[in-house]
Protein backbone atom coordinates (compact mmCIF):
# COMPACT_ATOMS: atom_id res chain seq x y z
CA UNK A 1 0.00 0.00 0.00
CA UNK A 2 1.51 3.49 -0.65
CA UNK A 3 0.68 6.78 0.98
CA UNK A 4 -1.52 9.86 -0.76
CA UNK A 5 -0.72 13.87 -0.51
CA UNK A 6 -4.01 13.26 1.49
CA UNK A 7 -2.40 10.72 3.88
CA UNK A 8 -4.88 7.89 2.64
CA UNK A 9 -3.95 4.74 1.82
CA UNK A 10 -4.22 3.38 -1.61
CA UNK A 11 -3.94 0.12 -2.94
CA UNK A 12 -0.34 -1.02 -4.68
CA UNK A 13 -0.90 -1.53 -8.54
CA UNK A 14 1.21 -4.69 -8.25
CA UNK A 15 -1.40 -5.98 -5.21
CA UNK A 16 -4.17 -4.98 -7.30
CA UNK A 17 -2.37 -7.12 -10.74
CA UNK A 18 -1.91 -10.12 -8.68
CA UNK A 19 -5.26 -9.77 -7.10
CA UNK A 20 -6.99 -9.78 -10.74
CA UNK A 21 -4.55 -12.69 -12.30
CA UNK A 22 -5.77 -14.71 -8.78
CA UNK A 23 -9.47 -14.02 -10.04
CA UNK A 24 -9.13 -14.85 -13.61
CA UNK A 25 -6.98 -17.84 -12.47
CA UNK A 26 -10.33 -18.99 -10.28
CA UNK A 27 -12.73 -18.39 -12.87
CA UNK A 28 -10.12 -20.60 -15.31
CA UNK A 29 -10.11 -23.29 -12.76
CA UNK A 30 -14.02 -23.22 -12.65
CA UNK A 31 -14.74 -23.17 -16.47
CA UNK A 32 -12.30 -26.00 -16.39
CA UNK A 33 -13.97 -27.73 -13.75
CA UNK A 34 -17.64 -26.86 -14.95
CA UNK A 35 -16.14 -28.61 -18.84
CA UNK A 36 -14.92 -32.05 -16.34
CA UNK A 37 -18.04 -32.35 -14.98
CA UNK A 38 -20.03 -32.33 -17.70
CA UNK A 39 -17.69 -34.20 -19.54
CA UNK A 40 -17.67 -36.87 -17.34
CA UNK A 41 -21.38 -36.94 -17.18
CA UNK A 42 -21.82 -37.20 -20.72
CA UNK A 43 -19.20 -40.28 -20.38
CA UNK A 44 -21.10 -41.38 -17.58
CA UNK A 45 -24.05 -41.15 -19.97
CA UNK A 46 -22.44 -42.98 -22.96
CA UNK A 47 -21.14 -45.38 -20.84
CA UNK A 48 -24.82 -46.40 -18.99
CA UNK A 49 -26.09 -46.17 -22.80
CA UNK A 50 -23.78 -48.73 -23.91
CA UNK A 51 -24.47 -50.80 -21.52
CA UNK A 52 -27.73 -51.12 -21.91
CA UNK A 53 -26.79 -51.82 -25.85
CA UNK A 54 -24.70 -54.49 -24.37
CA UNK A 55 -28.07 -56.04 -22.58
CA UNK A 56 -30.07 -55.86 -24.99
CA UNK A 57 -27.98 -57.66 -27.87
CA UNK A 58 -26.52 -60.23 -25.73
CA UNK A 59 -30.00 -60.91 -24.84
CA UNK A 60 -31.31 -60.95 -29.31
CA UNK A 61 -33.24 -64.11 -29.16
CA UNK A 62 -32.28 -64.37 -33.20
CA UNK A 63 -31.10 -63.02 -36.43
CA UNK A 64 -33.11 -60.50 -37.54
CA UNK A 65 -33.49 -59.59 -33.88
CA UNK A 66 -29.48 -58.46 -33.20
CA UNK A 67 -29.02 -57.00 -36.47
CA UNK A 68 -32.01 -54.94 -35.91
CA UNK A 69 -31.06 -53.58 -32.61
CA UNK A 70 -27.59 -52.97 -34.31
CA UNK A 71 -28.81 -50.90 -36.52
CA UNK A 72 -31.86 -49.27 -34.94
CA UNK A 73 -29.98 -48.11 -31.78
CA UNK A 74 -26.47 -47.98 -31.99
CA UNK A 75 -26.44 -44.77 -34.19
CA UNK A 76 -28.77 -43.37 -31.57
CA UNK A 77 -26.30 -43.84 -28.22
CA UNK A 78 -23.05 -43.18 -30.31
CA UNK A 79 -24.58 -40.66 -32.03
CA UNK A 80 -23.36 -42.04 -35.61
CA UNK A 81 -24.70 -40.73 -38.68
CA UNK A 82 -24.40 -44.22 -40.52
CA UNK A 83 -23.75 -47.75 -39.45
CA UNK A 84 -23.53 -50.68 -41.82
CA UNK A 85 -22.47 -54.50 -40.86
CA UNK A 86 -19.98 -56.58 -43.31
CA UNK A 87 -20.44 -59.78 -42.61
CA UNK A 88 -18.00 -62.93 -44.28
CA UNK A 89 -20.10 -65.59 -45.55
CA UNK A 90 -17.80 -67.54 -48.24
CA UNK A 91 -20.07 -70.10 -49.48
CA UNK A 92 -23.24 -68.09 -48.81
CA UNK A 93 -24.59 -70.21 -45.95
CA UNK A 94 -25.75 -67.74 -43.61
CA UNK A 95 -27.55 -66.04 -45.95
CA UNK A 96 -29.16 -69.15 -47.37
CA UNK A 97 -30.22 -70.42 -43.97
CA UNK A 98 -31.44 -67.03 -42.98
CA UNK A 99 -33.51 -66.97 -46.26
CA UNK A 100 -35.15 -70.89 -45.11
CA UNK A 101 -35.64 -69.17 -41.71
CA UNK A 102 -37.62 -65.97 -43.26
CA UNK A 103 -35.50 -63.70 -42.95
CA UNK A 104 -35.85 -60.27 -44.53
CA UNK A 105 -33.12 -58.86 -45.56
CA UNK A 106 -34.85 -56.07 -47.38
CA UNK A 107 -35.47 -54.91 -43.73
CA UNK A 108 -31.58 -54.37 -43.33
CA UNK A 109 -30.17 -52.32 -46.39
CA UNK A 110 -27.03 -51.51 -44.09
CA UNK A 111 -26.23 -55.39 -43.67
CA UNK A 112 -23.69 -56.10 -46.05
CA UNK A 113 -22.28 -60.21 -47.30
CA UNK A 114 -18.65 -60.40 -48.98
CA UNK A 115 -17.66 -63.73 -50.28
CA UNK A 116 -14.12 -62.97 -48.77
CA UNK A 117 -12.01 -61.15 -45.73
CA UNK A 118 -9.71 -59.21 -48.47
CA UNK A 119 -13.22 -58.09 -49.79
CA UNK A 120 -14.27 -56.42 -47.22
CA UNK A 121 -12.38 -53.18 -48.44
CA UNK A 122 -9.94 -53.05 -45.20
CA UNK A 123 -6.34 -52.31 -44.97
CA UNK A 124 -4.84 -55.22 -43.48
CA UNK A 125 -1.27 -56.53 -43.45
CA UNK A 126 0.04 -60.09 -44.29
CA UNK A 127 -1.46 -62.46 -41.83
CA UNK A 128 0.60 -65.08 -40.08
CA UNK A 129 0.75 -66.99 -36.43
CA UNK A 130 2.77 -64.17 -34.79
CA UNK A 131 0.58 -61.16 -36.68
CA UNK A 132 -0.95 -59.24 -34.02
CA UNK A 133 -5.16 -58.80 -34.36
CA UNK A 134 -6.12 -56.36 -36.89
CA UNK A 135 -6.82 -52.86 -35.20
CA UNK A 136 -10.30 -50.38 -36.24
CA UNK A 137 -9.74 -47.90 -38.79
CA UNK A 138 -10.06 -44.42 -38.56
CA UNK A 139 -9.86 -41.30 -40.43
CA UNK A 140 -11.14 -38.93 -43.46
CA UNK A 141 -14.07 -40.66 -45.36
CA UNK A 142 -13.18 -41.68 -49.13
CA UNK A 143 -15.87 -42.55 -51.70
CA UNK A 144 -13.72 -44.82 -53.45
CA UNK A 145 -11.70 -46.42 -50.74
CA UNK A 146 -14.62 -46.93 -48.52
CA UNK A 147 -17.19 -47.88 -51.19
CA UNK A 148 -18.00 -51.64 -49.94
CA UNK A 149 -18.43 -50.68 -46.53
CA UNK A 150 -20.71 -47.81 -46.81
CA UNK A 151 -22.28 -49.05 -50.66
CA UNK A 152 -25.11 -45.91 -50.02
CA UNK A 153 -23.41 -43.23 -47.68
CA UNK A 154 -25.25 -40.62 -46.02
CA UNK A 155 -24.55 -36.45 -47.35
CA UNK A 156 -21.92 -35.19 -46.28
CA UNK A 157 -20.15 -38.31 -44.29
CA UNK A 158 -17.14 -36.82 -43.53
CA UNK A 159 -14.37 -39.60 -41.04
CA UNK A 160 -15.44 -43.32 -40.52
CA UNK A 161 -14.17 -46.02 -38.36
CA UNK A 162 -14.32 -49.36 -40.05
CA UNK A 163 -13.71 -51.70 -37.04
CA UNK A 164 -12.94 -55.66 -37.78
CA UNK A 165 -14.89 -58.34 -35.64
CA UNK A 166 -12.97 -60.67 -34.50
CA UNK A 167 -13.89 -64.72 -32.98
CA UNK A 168 -10.64 -66.53 -32.08
CA UNK A 169 -8.43 -64.16 -34.21
CA UNK A 170 -10.76 -65.09 -37.46
CA UNK A 171 -11.93 -62.04 -39.10
CA UNK A 172 -16.17 -63.08 -39.42
CA UNK A 173 -16.60 -59.10 -40.52
CA UNK A 174 -16.72 -55.30 -39.57
CA UNK A 175 -18.37 -53.02 -37.84
CA UNK A 176 -18.73 -49.33 -40.16
CA UNK A 177 -19.23 -46.38 -38.12
CA UNK A 178 -19.53 -43.16 -39.74
CA UNK A 179 -20.23 -39.51 -38.79
CA UNK A 180 -20.31 -35.74 -40.80
CA UNK A 181 -18.39 -34.62 -38.38
CA UNK A 182 -14.56 -34.14 -39.24
CA UNK A 183 -13.14 -34.82 -36.15
CA UNK A 184 -15.23 -37.80 -35.03
CA UNK A 185 -12.79 -40.38 -36.28
CA UNK A 186 -9.11 -39.65 -36.33
CA UNK A 187 -6.00 -41.73 -36.62
CA UNK A 188 -4.99 -40.35 -33.35
CA UNK A 189 -8.07 -41.32 -31.30
CA UNK A 190 -8.09 -44.09 -28.92
CA UNK A 191 -9.81 -47.16 -29.83
CA UNK A 192 -10.48 -49.09 -26.98
CA UNK A 193 -13.95 -48.36 -26.48
CA UNK A 194 -14.65 -49.19 -30.05
CA UNK A 195 -12.60 -52.17 -30.20
CA UNK A 196 -14.85 -53.44 -26.65
CA UNK A 197 -17.84 -52.91 -28.42
CA UNK A 198 -16.70 -54.73 -31.36
CA UNK A 199 -15.68 -57.74 -29.56
CA UNK A 200 -19.31 -57.92 -27.74
CA UNK A 201 -21.12 -58.06 -31.38
CA UNK A 202 -18.46 -60.42 -32.71
CA UNK A 203 -19.69 -62.44 -30.00
CA UNK A 204 -23.31 -62.45 -30.17
CA UNK A 205 -23.19 -62.93 -33.81
CA UNK A 206 -21.28 -65.48 -33.58
CA UNK A 207 -23.57 -67.32 -31.38
CA UNK A 208 -27.12 -65.94 -32.97
CA UNK A 209 -25.71 -67.64 -36.51
CA UNK A 210 -25.04 -70.77 -34.88
CA UNK A 211 -28.29 -71.23 -33.17
CA UNK A 212 -29.43 -70.29 -36.04
CA UNK A 213 -28.12 -72.99 -37.88
CA UNK A 214 -29.06 -75.89 -35.52
CA UNK A 215 -32.45 -74.14 -35.61
CA UNK A 216 -32.22 -74.96 -39.61
CA UNK A 217 -30.71 -78.35 -39.17
CA UNK A 218 -33.51 -79.37 -36.39
CA UNK A 219 -36.57 -77.65 -39.45
CA UNK A 220 -34.94 -79.07 -41.80
CA UNK A 221 -35.11 -82.73 -44.05
CA UNK A 222 -31.30 -83.93 -44.07
CA UNK A 223 -32.14 -86.23 -47.61
CA UNK A 224 -33.85 -83.85 -49.74
CA UNK A 225 -32.55 -79.95 -48.20
CA UNK A 226 -36.74 -78.80 -48.19
CA UNK A 227 -38.36 -78.43 -44.42
CA UNK A 228 -39.95 -81.06 -42.55
CA UNK A 229 -42.74 -81.62 -40.60
CA UNK A 230 -41.67 -79.90 -37.45
CA UNK A 231 -41.05 -76.92 -39.57
CA UNK A 232 -44.28 -76.88 -41.31
CA UNK A 233 -46.06 -78.06 -38.01
CA UNK A 234 -45.19 -74.49 -36.54
CA UNK A 235 -45.64 -72.39 -39.91
CA UNK A 236 -49.26 -73.35 -40.14
CA UNK A 237 -50.05 -71.98 -37.38
CA UNK A 238 -48.40 -68.65 -38.44
CA UNK A 239 -49.72 -68.39 -40.87
CA UNK A 240 -53.44 -69.46 -40.46
CA UNK A 241 -53.39 -66.78 -37.71
CA UNK A 242 -51.33 -64.11 -40.40
CA UNK A 243 -54.45 -64.79 -42.89
CA UNK A 244 -56.73 -64.26 -40.64
CA UNK A 245 -55.92 -60.75 -39.73
CA UNK A 246 -55.09 -60.07 -43.30
CA UNK A 247 -58.28 -61.85 -45.10
CA UNK A 248 -56.44 -63.63 -47.48
CA UNK A 249 -56.45 -67.15 -48.96
CA UNK A 250 -53.89 -69.83 -48.02
CA UNK A 251 -53.54 -73.68 -49.49
CA UNK A 252 -52.61 -76.82 -48.38
CA UNK A 253 -51.40 -79.60 -51.03
CA UNK A 254 -50.70 -83.43 -49.79
CA UNK A 255 -48.75 -85.02 -52.22
CA UNK A 256 -47.51 -88.55 -52.77
CA UNK A 257 -45.03 -90.00 -54.67
CA UNK A 258 -47.23 -93.60 -56.73
CA UNK A 259 -45.99 -96.68 -56.11
CA UNK A 260 -42.69 -95.46 -53.90
CA UNK A 261 -42.18 -99.14 -52.71
CA UNK A 262 -41.87 -100.29 -56.25
CA UNK A 263 -39.05 -97.82 -56.71
CA UNK A 264 -37.31 -99.14 -53.80
CA UNK A 265 -37.61 -102.89 -54.53
CA UNK A 266 -36.39 -101.46 -57.83
CA UNK A 267 -33.42 -99.57 -58.27
CA UNK A 268 -32.33 -100.10 -53.73
CA UNK A 269 -32.71 -97.53 -51.06
CA UNK A 270 -30.41 -95.23 -52.37
CA UNK A 271 -31.99 -94.61 -56.00
CA UNK A 272 -35.32 -94.50 -53.74
CA UNK A 273 -32.88 -91.68 -51.85
CA UNK A 274 -31.94 -90.19 -55.60
CA UNK A 275 -35.80 -90.14 -56.48
CA UNK A 276 -36.53 -88.43 -53.37
CA UNK A 277 -34.21 -85.29 -54.09
CA UNK A 278 -35.55 -85.54 -57.50
CA UNK A 279 -39.18 -85.10 -56.87
CA UNK A 280 -38.35 -82.86 -54.05
CA UNK A 281 -36.19 -80.27 -56.50
CA UNK A 282 -39.24 -80.81 -59.74
CA UNK A 283 -41.79 -79.69 -57.03
CA UNK A 284 -39.79 -76.82 -55.75
CA UNK A 285 -39.35 -75.30 -59.49
CA UNK A 286 -42.83 -74.45 -59.66
CA UNK A 287 -43.72 -73.01 -56.19
CA UNK A 288 -43.04 -69.05 -55.65
CA UNK A 289 -40.15 -68.19 -52.86
CA UNK A 290 -42.91 -67.06 -50.16
CA UNK A 291 -44.19 -70.95 -50.68
CA UNK A 292 -42.92 -73.63 -48.19
CA UNK A 293 -42.34 -77.21 -48.88
CA UNK A 294 -41.45 -79.97 -46.61
CA UNK A 295 -41.35 -83.61 -46.47
CA UNK A 296 -43.83 -84.94 -44.66
CA UNK A 297 -42.25 -88.57 -43.80
CA UNK A 298 -41.41 -91.14 -45.90
CA UNK A 299 -42.20 -90.41 -50.10
CA UNK A 300 -44.96 -87.70 -48.80
CA UNK A 301 -44.56 -83.82 -49.58
CA UNK A 302 -46.48 -81.01 -48.30
CA UNK A 303 -46.69 -77.66 -49.64
CA UNK A 304 -48.26 -74.37 -48.50
CA UNK A 305 -49.47 -71.63 -51.10
CA UNK A 306 -49.61 -68.20 -49.39
CA UNK A 307 -52.41 -66.02 -50.63
CA UNK A 308 -53.63 -68.61 -53.11
CA UNK A 309 -57.35 -69.54 -53.52
CA UNK A 310 -58.38 -73.42 -54.37
CA UNK A 311 -58.29 -72.71 -58.09
CA UNK A 312 -54.51 -71.15 -57.87
CA UNK A 313 -53.57 -73.85 -55.57
CA UNK A 314 -54.82 -76.32 -58.15
CA UNK A 315 -53.20 -74.83 -61.24
CA UNK A 316 -50.01 -75.19 -59.16
CA UNK A 317 -50.50 -78.63 -58.36
CA UNK A 318 -51.23 -79.60 -61.83
CA UNK A 319 -47.86 -77.92 -62.79
CA UNK A 320 -45.81 -80.47 -60.20
CA UNK A 321 -47.78 -83.27 -61.17
CA UNK A 322 -47.17 -82.62 -64.71
CA UNK A 323 -43.43 -81.63 -64.19
CA UNK A 324 -43.15 -84.92 -62.01
CA UNK A 325 -44.31 -87.18 -64.99
CA UNK A 326 -43.07 -85.40 -67.84
CA UNK A 327 -39.65 -86.96 -68.27
CA UNK A 328 -37.72 -89.53 -66.89
CA UNK A 329 -35.56 -89.47 -63.70
CA UNK A 330 -31.83 -90.28 -64.69
CA UNK A 331 -30.48 -92.62 -61.59
CA UNK A 332 -27.39 -93.48 -63.91
CA UNK A 333 -26.34 -93.71 -67.58
CA UNK A 334 -28.12 -96.89 -68.07
CA UNK A 335 -30.96 -96.82 -65.53
CA UNK A 336 -33.78 -94.18 -65.98
CA UNK A 337 -37.37 -93.96 -64.36
CA UNK A 338 -40.72 -92.75 -64.61
CA UNK A 339 -42.28 -91.91 -61.34
CA UNK A 340 -45.53 -89.80 -61.09
CA UNK A 341 -47.19 -88.48 -57.91
CA UNK A 342 -51.00 -87.70 -56.88
CA UNK A 343 -51.61 -84.50 -55.01
CA UNK A 344 -55.25 -83.58 -52.87
CA UNK A 345 -55.80 -79.95 -52.38
CA UNK A 346 -57.40 -77.90 -49.77
CA UNK A 347 -57.62 -74.21 -49.45
CA UNK A 348 -58.32 -72.29 -46.31
CA UNK A 349 -60.52 -68.91 -47.43
CA UNK A 350 -61.02 -65.74 -45.80
CA UNK A 351 -63.23 -66.66 -42.79
CA UNK A 352 -62.37 -70.02 -42.51
CA UNK A 353 -59.49 -69.69 -40.33
CA UNK A 354 -61.69 -68.53 -37.08
CA UNK A 355 -61.35 -70.86 -34.02
CA UNK A 356 -58.34 -72.37 -32.39
CA UNK A 357 -55.42 -72.65 -34.69
CA UNK A 358 -54.42 -76.15 -34.08
CA UNK A 359 -57.71 -77.22 -34.76
CA UNK A 360 -58.13 -74.95 -37.86
CA UNK A 361 -54.72 -76.88 -38.95
CA UNK A 362 -55.99 -80.73 -38.20
CA UNK A 363 -58.96 -80.32 -40.20
CA UNK A 364 -57.59 -78.40 -43.57
CA UNK A 365 -54.70 -81.09 -43.43
CA UNK A 366 -57.31 -83.55 -43.02
CA UNK A 367 -59.35 -82.38 -45.37
CA UNK A 368 -55.91 -82.25 -48.64
CA UNK A 369 -55.17 -85.85 -46.93
CA UNK A 370 -58.87 -87.07 -47.81
CA UNK A 371 -58.24 -85.92 -51.39
CA UNK A 372 -54.84 -87.18 -51.84
CA UNK A 373 -56.83 -90.68 -50.70
CA UNK A 374 -59.36 -90.06 -53.84
CA UNK A 375 -57.08 -89.46 -56.00
CA UNK A 376 -54.72 -92.49 -54.98
CA UNK A 377 -57.86 -94.78 -55.24
CA UNK A 378 -58.75 -93.53 -58.62
CA UNK A 379 -55.86 -94.27 -60.82
CA UNK A 380 -53.27 -92.05 -59.17
CA UNK A 381 -51.04 -89.58 -61.12
CA UNK A 382 -53.86 -86.68 -60.30
CA UNK A 383 -54.81 -83.49 -58.20
CA UNK A 384 -57.91 -84.00 -56.61
CA UNK A 385 -59.13 -79.68 -55.21
CA UNK A 386 -62.29 -80.73 -54.06
CA UNK A 387 -64.86 -83.24 -52.74
CA UNK A 388 -64.87 -86.36 -55.40
CA UNK A 389 -68.48 -87.26 -54.74
CA UNK A 390 -69.51 -83.94 -55.96
CA UNK A 391 -68.86 -84.66 -59.31
CA UNK A 392 -65.80 -86.97 -59.92
CA UNK A 393 -65.42 -86.72 -63.69
CA UNK A 394 -64.96 -83.45 -63.39
CA UNK A 395 -62.67 -82.57 -60.20
CA UNK A 396 -60.02 -85.75 -60.98
CA UNK A 397 -57.83 -84.68 -63.20
CA UNK A 398 -55.72 -87.71 -65.38
CA UNK A 399 -53.17 -88.05 -67.86
CA UNK A 400 -54.03 -90.65 -70.87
Amino acid sequence: MTHTASGKLRPNSTSAATAAELVAENQALRARMAYLLEQAERNHSIMTRHQAFDLEIVGAANFPELIGIIFRVLPVISELDCVTLTLVDEDADIREVMLKLDVVFEDFPGLIFVEAVDAMGLELAPRNAQAAAPRPQLGMYDPRRHAISFPKPPAGLQSVALVPLLRNKRIIGSLNLGSCDPTRFTPSLGTDFIEHMASIIAICLENVISNEMLKYIGLTDSLTGVYNRRYIDRRLLEEIARARRQQYPISFMYIDIDHFKRVNDTVGHGGGDDVLREVSRRIKNELRSSDALARFGGEEFVVLLIDADLDSAAFVAERIRASVAGSMIVLSQELQLSVTVSIGVACLAPGEAEGDPAVVARTWVAQADARLYVAKENGRNRVVSRDADADSAAELRSVG
